[in-house]
């Protein structure tokens, strides 16, 4: 029975760098997929970006409020890829909680593997919407490491403006000016924290 994974990492993890790789290995095996990324993560526009510049185009930009599973079908029917073996799905974190419902029910209903890759918390620490609902739901969630400035492994995505760390606002700016985003293991993000004179954490 197809499976619906969840593959989250802090930001520079390489997370779109294996959607991308793992897109090329169906391709090469003749495997047909789909790529879907949420409308709202306007970075890349329709294209999914690794940091080292590799490239995949998107086939669906997924809105609020639509219905994830029939968008899947009706895209597939329109490209004449039947049978459909894998949707891979960009960010994750922004789709809405009844949107990894449908793609779970693609999983299961369709036969179709979904590999969602996406953030498991923002900036101040909580959870996106998206990700609470893949923890809960997923068949097998696996974490993808990255290394944080001082060397230990990565777990918080800070936002920095400018050269400032910053721990309130919005829960999304994506290609806002000056906003940056930095992976920090839990000391460092401590120590940003203090040093910001905040208390995100304890």
């Amino acid at each position: 029975m197809a499976k619906l994974h969840f593959k989250y990492g802090a930001m520079n993890s390489g997370k779109s760098d294996t959607l991308i790789k793992t897109a090329f290995n169906y391709d090469e095996r003749g495997l047909a997929t789909l790529v879907v990324k949420p409308a709202l993560d306007t970075k890349g526009e329709d294209w999914v970006v690794a940091r080292g510049g590799a490239r995949r185009r998107v086939d669906v930009l997924a809105h609020d409020g639509e219905d994830l599973r029939a968008r899947v079908q009706r895209t597939a029917d329109e490209r004449g890829l039947r049978p459909l073996h894998c949707v891979l799905v960009d960010e994750a974190q922004f789709l809405q909680g009844a949107q990894i419902d449908q793609l779970f029910r693609t999983a299961k209903s369709d036969g179709i593997s979904v590999i969602c890759y996406g953030l498991r918390t923002d900036f101040r620490t909580a959870m996106f919407p998206g990700s609470v609902r893949l923890f809960e739901v997923a068949d097998n969630v696996e974490k993808l490491p990255t290394m944080c400035r001082c060397g230990s492994q990565a777990e918080f995505n800070c936002r920095r403006l400018g050269d400032r760390y910053v721990f309130e606002g919005e829960q999304v700016a994506i290609d806002a000016a000056e906003v940056a985003y930095v992976s920090l293991c839990g000391a460092c993000f401590m120590s940003e924290q203090q040093r910001a004179g905040v208390s995100v954490l304890g």
